[in-house]
């Protein structure tokens, strides 16, 4: 047995032999307090305090504290009694993650039987016991946003654009389903997907985080998923929507009727006949989108047109088959009488269970099962006139998860969990590489500049796969009542399979030989292990979060020793690598309304393992050319699993103040000091032949501020808004800049500077606001307002500024959800309608580097006046409808409850 795999079992083995396991962090909160007799002010000891509903309780101690642990977020009820005294209870008390939700009592003498004082809580403000930047997001506010998966609801926080993190790169974000990471390594990205209706609370951690959380360096995305109950509740719903717009200039076939098909539903509760001991909690859901971009199918794969000849009238075309001799007006009906053919569709089905076995008071175990696919397509703008040549996507994945929960007082309580998903990724034209519709490389090269494809098709298959098993195990212990200490261990075995080859209709066996660029596979299994250990110690006056992390990594991989003949040289097994990272956060309350926190913090995160991984047999190609090109990785470039960990250190200071009993004000200022980001070295082979390494050389800095206002609920409004002004500059956005540049001619020598980062918005406005009332009318509106991002100027391919050095138009948005309640029978209706910018604004995303702008370029006025070498004309190839963000869409749907 390896090493590594010793390690991994021994692991295993240690986690099921102790018996100090507890909750692991992430996933509960918990509710703190004291009890005192209302007339003397002395403390009440033994006093019983409930969390009504449930089996969660405790008794106060010799000063009359209390702490309720491992309470699921949600909203509760709390009732305290004692011999000789007035029961109290507290109703609509809100339990968020990792925080605890002070509920105080004050107890007065019985004067007559049965009676009990209620009490409403408000949920406050403030929390006391922030010690970074975080937003908890419920259920119930999630419902009511115009949002419809759970990454338009990130995007909505104070200093996330478009998934980055305060100015980190993507990919450095980790993200959890219920304390679990589910990040695919290859990527970075999350491996499975959670409806909005399975959600209990989104957790998103911006700023600094505890010791707990590893492997990122920008943010933590912790989803709390719902569990069943004691009573049945079910849900339906469906919509259908299309896109409504008027810019059908941009967007061929937008106002023709394509609808869009939702249903999704989810059941809970007990299980029959088992006492209310088998609880479970089912969703699913089924989307089917033909998208907003649409081709034109004029072409197919087998077509072959001759454009060679100087003259167009000597231009032989094939369309579908028919062979033509090239006119204008022919030109104009082909164009104009081709089938619309979607291409950017997507058709999701998602499904999730979770079961809770209660077998004693002391003993809970749960299963958790997700299943996910997703058939898609991306838009190529190239093969608008011949979209059947354009690549599928295929994404499969599932996860299994099982849990054990073991009380030991209610102080101490443990919970065991092991999780094993699956996430794969398929990308070709045909599935099978024999396919006789195969056609030869040199159709995609048969129209000229500025022109789209008039045949040929992708000839790249890429498949790979990502398995992750894990065990986990968090030892959360109220030691005292102002100590509670966590101690986690966890451990992740990966397999990551990838192969990507490319169809050679003239070789004999159709896929060049492994030996070659063009046939690329690989299996590793990395390992990582992690130990943490943190106290959170709530004084009065101060609250502190305090710990350390250790990381360990082993790469399961080998490097060259001879840079200039890397393929042919002998390897290198890399070492595995480890890290300390300390964390800690300040809370410090400054009046009843009013609090101070300050966090400072190391992370380190391995780079996504595809850099570590790239072209596995190290081979360097002495030709580049589009065509032969790996759909998913640079030419000529090579991983390396020598790569260090990724390090950033935040510095964060923030003040959160009630300003009325209904408006609170949040105001952050942070620092990042970025390091080690993965770049790229070149190195040149004896031939001569120039190939890039992927290396730790790239770094940044951000800094900004955000400003956050918050009203809660009240005669039936709410709102949010917040204000993030941020500086994010580096001296590289992608870590194949360096590669690039020598990829000009003649080869641009890098420059290590400062510029700004792509995804650098100096101003982001994010505003949320209701209104309405339970069984009436309400309205829900999400604005957006942002500076545009940066980009390169330049003219004719010739750069004519510095990087990043011109900005985009700024963008702005607006989503509307509207609704009206109904009750009929046992069944809560609503009739909905949403729909997404609707205002049909056209955003500009992408931009050309000449002008500035989406809509137009210098470009056609140096053409001469020719006519592209293919079936369309030029104005017809700037038109970009990939360069905005989506035109407006309208859902119409019903939603039943019970």
């Amino acid at each position: 047995m390896r090493p590594i795999n010793r390690l991994f079992a021994g692991i295993i083995i240690l986690c099921v032999g102790m018996k100090s396991f507890v909750l692991m962090g992430g996933t509960t909160g918990k509710i703190a307090g004291r009890v005192i007799d209302g007339d003397t002010e002395n403390p009440l000891i033994g006093a019983n305090v409930v969390v009504v509903g449930t089996t969660y309780g405790s008794a106060t101690d010799m000063n009359g504290y209390y702490n309720i642990l491992r309470l699921p977020p949600g909203v509760y009820s709390v009732r305290t009694m004692m011999m000789g005294y007035v029961p109290v209870e507290v109703r609509q008390i809100h339990v968020s993650v990792d925080k605890t939700s002070r509920v105080d009592f004050e107890l007065s003498p019985t004067v007559m039987s049965g009676e009990t004082v209620s009490i409403v809580a408000k949920k406050p403000m403030v929390q006391r016991d922030l010690t970074s930047t975080e937003a908890v997001v419920g259920a119930d506010a999630i419902s009511k946003l115009p949002v419809d998966r759970i990454e338009d609801v990130i995007n909505l926080q104070a200093g996330v654009v478009d998934g980055h993190m305060r100015g980190g790169r993507s990919g450095e974000v980790m993200y959890m389903i219920d304390g679990i990471p589910v990040n695919d390594v290859y990527s970075g990205e999350s491996a499975i997907e959670v409806e909005n209706n399975s959600v209990a609370e989104l957790q998103v951690i911006s700023g600094t985080f505890n010791a707990e959380y590893g492997q990122a360096m920008s943010g933590v995305v912790n989803i709390v998923t719902k569990e069943g109950g004691d009573d049945y509740h079910g849900e339906f719903s469906t919509y259908l929507g299309d896109y409504v717009s008027t810019h059908s200039d941009i967007f061929y076939n937008i106002d023709n009727i394509n609808p869009t098909y939702n249903v999704q539903g989810s059941l809970s509760g007990p299980v029959p006949f088992m006492n209310k001991r088998l609880k479970f909690f089912a969703s699913g859901r089924y989307y089917d989108s033909d998208g907003y971009i649409y081709g034109k199918k004029v072409f197919v794969p087998s077509d072959h047109s001759d454009w060679t000849a100087d003259d167009p009238e000597d231009w032989d075309i094939m369309a579908q088959g028919n062979a033509h001799s090239f006119t204008e007006s022919l030109a104009d009906s082909l164009i104009d009488n081709a089938d619309a053919v979607p291409m950017n569709s997507s058709q999701r089905v998602t499904l999730q269970s979770k079961i809770t076995l209660k077998l004693t008071n002391a003993d809970i175990i749960n299963y958790e099962y997700f299943l996910q696919r997703n058939d898609y397509c991306e838009y190529v703008h190239n093969f608008f006139l011949n979209p059947d040549g354009n690549y599928k996507r295929k994404r499969r994945g599932y996860n299994h998860r099982l849990g054990w929960t073991h009380v030991f007082s209610s102080r101490t309580f443990m919970d065991l969990r092991f999780s094993h998903f699956y996430n794969k990724y398929n990308q070709y034209v045909l599935e099978d590489p024999y396919d006789e519709d195969y056609v030869t490389i040199q159709r995609l090269q048969d129209t000229g500049a500025n022109a789209f494809t008039s045949g040929g098709m992708e000839l790249w298959h890429f498949n790979r796969s990502t398995t992750t098993s894990l065990v986990k195990f968090d030892l959360i212990s109220q030691v005292t009542n102002t100590h509670q200490f966590k101690l986690g261990l966890e451990a992740r075995r990966h397999e990551l399979w990838l192969h990507e080859f490319i169809v050679v209709t003239e070789l004999p066996d159709r896929i060049p030989p492994i030996t070659t660029f063009a046939n690329n596979e690989y299996t590793h299994n990395p390992m990582e292990f992690s130990a943490f250990i943190q106290d959170k110690m709530e004084y009065q006056d101060i609250i502190v979060n305090a710990g350390l992390r250790f990381d360990w990594f082993n790469p399961d991989g080998e490097i060259p020793l001879d840079f200039t003949d890397p393929g042919d040289s002998e390897k290198e097994e890399v070492v595995s690598k480890s890290q300390l990272s300390p964390r800690v956060g300040i809370a410090y309350p400054i009046s009843e309304r009013g609090a101070i926190h300050i966090s400072y913090g190391h992370f380190f995160q391995i780079p996504n393992f595809d850099y570590l991984y790239t072209n596995p047999e190290f081979d360097i190609y002495p030709l580049q050319s589009i065509a032969s090109s790996p759909p998913h990785s640079q030419l000529n470039t090579v991983g390396n699993a020598n790569l260090k960990p990724q390090k950033t250190v935040i510095y964060e200071i923030g003040l959160q103040q009630q300003l009325t009993d209904d408006v609170g004000f949040d105001l952050t200022v942070y620092y990042k000091d970025i390091r080690n980001l993965l770049g790229t070295e070149v190195f040149k082979t004896n031939e001569g032949y120039r190939y890039g390494r992927y290396i730790n050389r790239d770094y940044a800095n951000v800094r900004g501020i955000t400003v956050a206002l918050e009203k809660r609920p009240a005669m039936g409004i709410s709102a949010t808004l917040d204000y993030t002004f941020q500086i994010a500059m580096g001296n590289a956005s992608d870590p194949n800049s360096a590669f690039l540049d020598q990829q000009t001619d003649p080869p641009k020598q890098t420059e290590k500077k400062m510029a700004p980062l792509n995804w650098d918005r100096r101003h982001q406005v994010n505003l949320t606001l209701s209104m309405g009332k339970p069984g009436g009318y309400n309205v829900s509106v999400i604005g957006q307002l942002g500076t545009g991002l940066p980009y390169t100027p330049s003219h004719q391919n010739y750069q004519t500024g510095v990087e990043n050095s011109a900005r985009k138009p700024t963008v702005y948005n607006v989503d509307l959800y509207a609704y009206k309640d109904f009750k009929v029978g046992i069944f809560d209706m609503t009739l909905f309608l949403r729909a997404y910018n609707l205002l049909d604004r056209l955003n500009e995303k992408d931009v050309f580097s000449d002008t500035g702008r989406a809509g137009y370029s210098l470009a056609p006025l140096y053409t001469g006046g020719l006519r592209p070498r293919g079936l369309n004309r030029l104005d017809d190839y700037f038109n970009r409808p990939d360069f905005y963000s989506s035109p407006r869409e309208v859902n119409i749907g019903v939603k039943f409850k019970f």
